[in-house]
């Protein structure tokens, strides 16, 4: 039932109907806490309905494990990877009422762990169109609220460069959301490049997110695979996309990393003595501390100092909100964080709240 109203609202969009005119007209709200710039989540993670419906139907097909819970809520498993889907992942009006309570005017939804990149290439694809295809059901349901990051195979990067060409094309996608490594192979991966150069063509920014970070083997008590492998493996993206050449080789190319860059911003002198020194890094013309305001980062510290530290190294004008909803890791009221920030003047707070991701996603 949800799939054939994906269906028929996607339609509805592609031939011009009402709730697509409705969405071009509507005007925008003022923000909900009384700024010039809305607060713009970045950083928000979210589980269409149809997209857990085809796991549970044809998971297993694709060698997942799928289950479900006490409570009934759909399981899922695949070595190094596992997930619970919950309601408040899944929910749209539930989330809607907690970006009310928090200040938050806009949320760019992103698909988080499983992702797509476990499944088979075709399953992959077909995962990606119907995550795709829900994010732009929810922007035309709530055109104010919500924009969409899309998701990729790139396990496949002919399938991914075909959804990414699709999924450009779809109301309220405004970005790409990609993982900090797919299947173990780094993104200076160079089949990995015609996807970078198709996103700066399309002027489509990237944001990133670790999924199974390096080393989860040995951090699997304590919750450490997060505390530590996700911002690790964060740190590991942007060394490859600087040292790979990437940033280089698309010099328009947006890209967004989580939890306020990991660990690349305090390493970032140790690269550059060590890029001086090594012989394995001897094809770099810069140093690596010049990339740094080449990439954006969210607010995700949960340390005020760490974050004014980070505004200092890469300016104001780099800093998006981010908040990791609906997670326990996450921000409850990311807003609050940057207004403590009051060190900053009012303009360049407004500018990590929301200023910065309008000119990112273009809204």
């Amino acid at each position: 039932m949800q799939i054939q109203r994906r269906k028929f609202l996607l339609g509805m969009a592609a031939t011009g109907g009402a709730l697509a005119t409705g969405c071009a007209v509507t005007p925008k709200k003022p923000s909900l806490r009384g700024y010039s710039s809305q607060a713009i989540d970045l950083h928000a993670h979210w589980h269409a309905p149809d997209f857990v419906e085809l796991l549970a139907k044809e998971g297993a097909s694709n060698g997942a494990k799928i289950g479900r819970n006490a409570i009934g809520r759909v399981t899922f498993n695949v070595p190094g990877i596992g997930s619970v889907f919950q309601e408040s992942y899944m929910d749209l009006e539930i989330r809607l009422k907690a970006m009310d309570a928090a200040g938050v005017d806009v949320h760019a939804l992103s698909l988080t762990s499983p992702m797509v990149y476990w499944a088979p290439p075709a399953f992959g694809l077909k995962l990606s169109q119907v995550y795709n295809d829900g994010l732009a059901v929810a922007h035309l349901k709530y055109p104010e609220r919500f924009y969409g990051l899309a998701t990729l195979p790139m396990q496949d990067p002919n399938f991914a460069l075909q959804e990414l060409d699709r999924a450009a094309n779809l109301p309220g996608i405004r970005g790409v959301y990609l993982a900090t490594h797919v299947n173990g192979k780094n993104l200076d991966d160079k089949s990995f490049w015609p996807i970078y150069a198709r996103c700066e063509t399309l002027e489509l920014p990237i944001l990133l997110h670790p999924v199974n970070p390096v080393g989860a083997e040995r951090m699997r008590s304590h919750y450490l695979r997060n505390f530590i492998g996700n911002p690790v493996d964060t740190g590991i993206a942007a060394a490859s996309l600087i040292f790979g050449g990437v940033m280089d080789a698309y010099p328009k190319l947006d890209v967004v990393l989580p939890h306020a860059g990991g660990i690349m911003p305090s390493l970032i002198g140790r690269w550059d003595h060590g890029s001086s020194v090594r012989p394995e890094t001897k094809h770099m013309t810069k140093p690596p501390s010049s990339y740094l305001r080449r990439f954006h980062y969210d607010t995700i510290t949960h340390s005020v100092p760490i974050l004014l530290n980070l505004v200092r190294q890469v300016g104001a004008d780099r800093v998006v909100l981010g908040s990791d909803h609906p997670a326990d890791m996450s921000y409850v009221r990311p807003v609050d964080v940057v207004e403590r920030l009051i060190e900053l003047s009012r303009s360049e707070r407004e500018l990590i709240m929301g200023g910065n991701a309008a000119r990112l996603l273009k809204i």
